[in-house]
């Protein structure tokens, strides 16, 4: 058995020698043009020429939760290609949103303001019934979020595609419910996967169907939000502001008025990074489980786009 690693932008060799290590079996190696043929490739953003010239893979393995990069080219129908289902994400993205929410209801950004200005100035407390967090998104990654942020006793929605039911939360589903689950939602938190039905999701129709002073908490794909959209619905008072971490175009470009706005807070992408050995555990029980003819999870439906 042959694995073959391509991960645009990150160094392969760590991959390949802890996927060397998982499974001592199979000959692992980073791939370049003309490389060996392999049955299995561990991926991030590869490019159309290991698929042209890999047709005989069995399973392609993203490092990450978005395949969107993956689903733009041309794949072969045999193929399966394989996302992580959490390898220590969901915990990073469910401390992330709920620093960010904690830190606009406490308004723990306007102390800071005043703390530089060295004023003393109490705020009022904010009732937490008047918050309503609604969750984009109810895959592996969403739910971790919602039970994260149920601990704090915010009301928590849910929006999917298809149907889920989790305890505690107000679950919508399908484009007919999208807009009872924003006009119900003050605090929207975005993990949606990136398709074609997805693209643009966030424009200014569904952030301004928000509640008003609502709030966007942006950890998804840049893809999904109209950047322009933005900022005169948080000018205009309709959203009290933004904690981004994707963007259209990454890194965010220097001029880029996100920078600048007091009301956004931007972060590197960082919300939820890949953790290696996690990942490479989980990648070798599922290509074993394969090799044993078994199914596995993670599985990606061409037709939906993840």
């Amino acid at each position: 058995m042959r694995i073959a690693v391509c991960l645009t932008d990150n160094k392969p060799e760590p991959w390949v020698e802890g996927l060397q290590a998982a499974l001592p079996e199979a000959e692992v190696f980073a791939w370049s043009p003309g490389a060996p043929q392999a049955d299995h490739a561990v991926v991030w953003a590869p490019p159309q020429q290991l698929i042209d010239e890999q047709p005989q893979l069995k399973g392609m393995f993203n490092i990450g939760a978005g395949v969107d990069a993956i689903m733009k080219l041309r794949l072969p129908p045999g193929l399966q290609v394989v996302r992580l289902d959490d390898a220590g994400m969901s915990v990073q993205m469910a401390e992330y949103v709920c620093h960010a929410l904690i830190r606009h209801f406490r308004e723990f950004d306007v102390y800071e303001a005043e703390a530089r200005q060295g004023r003393w100035v109490y705020r009022k407390p904010l009732e937490r019934a008047d918050f309503p967090v609604g969750i984009m998104g109810l895959g592996v990654l969403g739910e971790r979020v919602a039970r994260a942020v149920q601990q704090f006793e915010f009301p928590v929605l849910g929006w999917s595609r298809t149907r889920k039911e989790i305890d505690g939360v107000r679950c919508f589903a399908g484009e007919a419910r999208l807009g009872d689950f924003l006009v119900n939602t003050r605090v929207l938190v975005n993990l949606l996967p990136l398709t074609d039905a997805t693209r643009g999701i966030l424009n200014k129709t569904t952030l301004g169907a928000l509640k008003r002073g609502g709030y966007l908490i942006h950890i998804a794909r840049g893809g999904h939000l109209v950047e322009e959209d933005l900022i005169p619905l948080i000018d205009s008072g309709h959203l009290a502001g933004a904690t981004l971490d994707v963007f259209q175009q990454e890194p965010l470009p220097g001029e880029h008025a996100f920078w600048r706005h007091p009301k956004i807070t931007v972060t590197p992408h960082g919300s939820a990074r890949t953790l290696r050995r996690e990942s490479i555990a989980q990648i070798a029980g599922k290509i074993r489980a394969l090799q044993r003819g078994e199914a596995i999870t993670g599985v990606v439906e061409p037709e939906r786009g993840y």
